[in-house]
């Protein structure tokens, strides 16, 4: 079972939320011993995003090693690509 406080990777998209795969949150609540997580996902000045909960198969707990990366949260929701042009990197 993750820890409360724990950073944790989300395992799949959320599109209602605003959430891709690989996001990053923290464990604010556990529901029946790890059965599921309450996460919050804030920006880099630390406004809320998202609160989901979250079934424990949806999240696994950052490893050591692996670097964060950041993502325009606003440009996302609103379909604009990384660079602010007309086309997504890597398309």
């Amino acid at each position: 079972m993750l820890a409360e406080h724990s950073l944790v990777v989300l395992t799949r998209d959320i599109p209602e939320s605003g959430l891709d795969a690989g996001d990053v949150g923290a464990i604010v609540y556990i529901y029946g011993q790890g059965a599921a997580y309450e996460v919050e996902f804030v920006d880099g000045d630390g406004t809320t995003i998202a609160l989901v909960t979250l079934k424990s198969e949806s999240v696994r707990p950052v490893g050591s090693g692996e670097l964060l990366h950041t993502r325009r949260h606003d440009l996302a929701e609103q379909g604009v690509p990384p660079d602010g042009g007309s086309t997504w990197i890597g398309n």
